[in-house]
């Protein structure tokens, strides 16, 4: 069950998993159990996604109770939501390219029977549609199912990857720009060229416990082709905050914990936290991210002793008002990664400037430390997490 949206229960949903995060869950993540059931897996993606815990806050609490070996297989998971990220920060064009191929693909699939049976979970293969109807329900699935749902998807319906990519993004709480666009791609043999994953009657009826019997799935996954990608830019450098600056501190989904971020005497005259609808894909997210952001500016507030201002539109024109209300020179927020929320910080930015108020991105020293290892594939990132890790006082 997932915890609901605010700092405090993810927290406590956090503490009773430790326990459980070293050999139960590497002997039992694979394992997708009937919804409602108790699962091996922590379920707190959705937080994490939200960053009402962060990366670190959930390894800390890990480390904490077990060591890195014997917590090493979901320390690895939680990482790989930090090196997709990392990946899609060092070649924010293959965001780009996604979007254009995905209207495309809209365009050559409106109104096709065989997509709207896919989304509504009446293709006649067992598992999927009661995999489709799950997500459409609940907003969540299984990581285990969704491979299996990708794979056929690509391989056994054969339809294109960016609109599967986009079911989960319209559907899934904890979905984002890169965890969601890439794994898709892993599948289908573009992210890690040549290399696809197939899903197999066997393997499904193994772990989900005997529960499916599919037929029909495909024998084979031959891997999509795309244009070359090209090489991985450098991580985009930030201009640091000015010390001592009046500063409006902006909230935003993208990262729910400022208190972790900006010291208790940064000079905040005021918070802002946003909730844009527009910047989200789905209902379930919406609802889950709104009441993550009323969480984070309650605690904020708390935290700053300042006024906090809840808004559903991240425009120029609020952060303006609020900042000039305020006496504030500066706007203050958490680097949003490669997606909508960093497209429209960009936006804004000039209008911001123009008013002689400037927009100052703080990036995490977790995403600091690592994004800029995702250069390659993820066996070579995992290598440097242990590093990181003694660096930062955890191990």
């Amino acid at each position: 069950m997932l915890p609901p949206p605010n700092r405090r229960a993810a927290l406590d949903h956090l503490r009773r998993f430790v326990p459980r995060a070293g050999a139960a869950y590497a002997s039992g993540r694979n394992t997708d159990p009937r919804p409602g059931r108790a699962a091996a897996v922590s379920h707190l993606s959705p937080a994490i996604r939200y960053r009402l815990v962060t990366e670190q806050d959930v390894v800390a609490e890990v480390l904490s109770r077990h060591s890195f070996a014997a917590a090493g297989k979901f320390i690895q998971e939680v990482c790989w939501r930090t090196y997709w990220k990392g990946w899609l920060e060092l070649r924010p064009s293959v965001w780009r390219r996604y979007l254009v191929e995905l209207e495309a693909a809209r365009d050559g699939h409106a109104g096709r029977a065989d997509l709207a049976a896919a989304e509504q979970g009446r293709t006649g293969i067992d598992c999927f549609d009661a995999w489709a109807r799950e997500i459409a329900e609940t907003g969540y699935l299984h990581n285990h199912a969704r491979m299996w749902f990708a794979s056929i998807w690509i391989f056994t319906l054969r339809l294109p990857w960016t609109l599967g990519a986009d079911f989960f993004l319209r559907h899934l709480i904890d979905a984002d720009a890169a965890s969601n666009t890439l794994s898709w791609r892993w599948v289908a043999g573009l992210q890690t060229a040549g290399k696809t994953y197939l899903a197999r009657a066997d393997n499904i009826a193994r772990f989900t416990e005997g529960r499916f019997a599919p037929q029909g799935l495909a024998q084979e996954a031959l891997a999509l082709a795309e244009a070359p990608v090209g090489p991985a830019a450098p991580l985009a450098a930030l201009d640091a905050p000015e010390s001592g600056a009046p500063s409006l501190l902006l909230v935003h989904h993208e990262d729910l914990h400022p208190e972790s971020l900006f010291p208790a005497d940064a000079p905040v005259r005021g918070v802002v936290a946003v909730g844009d609808a527009a910047l989200l894909w789905g209902d379930a997210a919406r609802r889950y991210a709104g009441e993550a952001v009323a969480d984070a500016a309650v605690r904020a507030e708390a935290y700053w002793g300042c006024g906090a201002k809840l808004a559903d539109r991240l425009d120029a024109e609020t952060l303006i008002a609020a900042a000039q209300a305020a006496g504030a020179r500066q706007v203050l927020t958490a680097c949003a990664p490669v997606g909508p929320v960093a497209d429209a910080l960009a936006a804004l930015e000039p209008a911001l400037a123009g008013e002689g108020i400037a927009l100052r991105p703080v990036r995490r020293r977790w995403d600091a430390g690592l994004w800029p290892h995702a250069r390659r594939g993820f066996f070579a990132f995992d290598a440097e997490i242990e590093g990181h890790l003694r660096a930062e006082g955890m191990l």
